[in-house]
């Protein structure tokens, strides 16, 4: 195993930016890091930025406009205070084990206290560290670019996800299938540790590690865990298990393809995290792959429950040496099974506009979503004109179907369920579901349109497309074309693992 060394230069105080750093990951001790700075990058220019997550930090928006921030958030100006590290973590990609993994061209520079809570702030796409394996510890700026819209996207949809404050670019050439442009993501989540890190050192027989990274995220996360009964580690599991069931549940309930849930991607937090090869639904297919990389479908979305629950089994088996047996692991899982479909129910219930789950919703979302599946409905603009035909007004949803008949028994079944509410009043459960079923996501065509217009310098697009992703809910003036179906175009799309 390749020992992390300590290569941090010696530099000067650097910018002060009125924040009270601290990195409570780098008090875990050398075997969990490197030391090291950021490679700075020539010519930085903007991309965009979150006046939401500026605010959140406590950083002044006007001065997340300055040539300071610029420099800063780009890697190439030290910030007083902070610790600049690279993780390591190992994992399983792709249903294999990958070995030793790591922060390959991510660098956290330590955590902010902030009214939710200490946020972690990370740079992503700041150089080379000594977990770069092959690549070049860059981002391009097309792949930084659906991170920072989408992170921010899925929180204003209430998803559980890691935030991005910032996407500087520079003209300094990487090369990935072509030969693109570099760009840096500041990326802020309360913690990014991993299943990963759990693996590395499980597998690795660095069991006093484990335990102590364990601990670690028990005390600063689940300290209800420690006062359970039984064993605090399979606590742990069971408590993860639970928050990755309820995040799957929501990607399921908005048409969310995450496309490489590899288990070093995913959060100990429940958070979505390291957003690659994604794509929010448009015809809805069950099976839909949106990683091109994915040639077994591996991660296709109709699977990702699944997948999630494999994740969390490979969690169990790196937590065993902290365990008193193998059951304890089990019985820590076995929750999930019922909880992730629960919790799907209870936001597809939400979408339909029924407050409660009772006996018969869930033959009712089936069959629903068969019909979709069969006549390749429009995932997003189905459910926003569901929302509108709550208080009667039905032509508009049944248009989108080709077998109407089918489609007209289910409307019905829906109506007299609707209806039979107790205290029912149409409008108030059109609108209900208004703010239930966005009116915008971030469809790849719409990603891509953004991204063409910011590879030409225009970066008006990617603006105008942030806002709307902040507003999913809300009918913007100037927004019609985002709400659209897509042009035939994007289905031509290909996202892969490259970035």
């Amino acid at each position: 195993m390749n020992r992390p060394v300590d290569t941090a230069p010696e530099l000067a105080p650097g910018l002060d930016l009125d924040l009270s750093w601290r990195n409570r990951f780098a008090e875990l001790g050398d075997a969990f890091f490197t030391r090291l700075q950021p490679t700075p990058l020539p010519a930085p220019h903007w991309v965009g930025t979150s006046p939401a997550v500026a605010d959140l930090l406590g950083l002044d928006r006007a001065w997340l406009a300055s040539p300071a921030a610029l420099d800063a958030f780009t890697g190439n100006l030290p910030i007083a205070g902070t610790q600049p590290l690279a993780s390591v973590y190992s994992g399983h990609q792709f249903g294999h084990w990958a070995g030793q993994l790591g922060d390959g061209r991510a660098i956290l520079l330590g955590e902010v206290d902030t009214p939710a809570g200490p946020q972690e702030v990370q740079l992503k796409g700041a150089g080379l560290t000594p977990y770069s394996r092959m690549g070049d510890g860059r981002a391009v700026l097309r792949s930084s670019i659906r991170e920072f819209l989408c992170s921010e996207a899925m929180h204003a949809l209430g998803i559980p996800t890691s935030r991005a404050l910032c996407v500087t670019g520079s003209p300094a050439p990487v090369r990935r299938e072509e030969i693109e442009t570099a760009a840096v993501v500041t990326r802020v989540a309360p913690s990014f540790i991993r299943f990963g890190h759990f693996e590395h050192f499980s597998h690795n027989g660095l069991h006093g590690e484990l335990r102590h990274l364990a601990s670690f995220v028990i005390d600063r996360f689940y300290p209800a865990c420690r006062a359970a009964p039984g064993n605090p580690y399979a606590a742990l599991l069971e408590a993860v298990s639970a928050r990755t069931a309820e995040m799957v549940a929501q990607w399921q309930a908005v048409g969310f393809c995450h496309g490489v849930m590899n288990t070093d991607n995913m959060s100990i937090l429940g958070l979505t995290i390291d957003y690659g090869p994604f794509q929010f639904l448009d015809a809805f297919n069950p099976g839909h792959i949106c990683n091109h990389s994915d040639s077994g479908g591996r991660y296709a979305y109709n699977r990702q429950p699944n997948i999630a629950y494999w994740n969390l089994f490979a969690l169990g088996q790196a937590l065993l040496p902290l365990m008193d047996d193998q059951q304890q692991a089990l019985d820590a899982l076995e929750p999930y099974k019922a909880l992730m479909p629960a919790a799907l129910q209870r936001h597809m219930n939400a979408k339909l506009g029924l407050e409660r789950v009772e006996e018969g919703d869930a033959e009712l979302t089936d069959t629903l979503m068969k019909l979709m599946a069969a006549d390749a409905v429009d995932f997003t603009i189905f459910w926003r004109r569901l929302s509108e035909a709550a208080d009667g007004a039905v032509d508009p949803v049944r248009d989108l179907f080709l077998q109407r008949e089918a489609f007209d028994a289910w409307a019905l079944r829906w109506r007299e369920r609707l209806c039979a509410q107790p205290g029912f009043v149409a409008g108030a459960t059109r609108d209900r579901m208004l703010r239930t079923n966005p009116r915008v996501v971030l469809r790849n065509h719409l990603g891509e349109l953004a991204i063409q217009r910011a590879k030409a310098g225009d970066f008006s697009e990617l603006a105008r497309l942030q806002l709307a992703l902040e507003h999913p809910f809300d009918d913007l003036p100037g927004q019609d074309d985002l709400a659209a179906f897509p042009p035939d175009w994007a289905s031509q799309i290909e996202i892969s693992c490259s970035s």
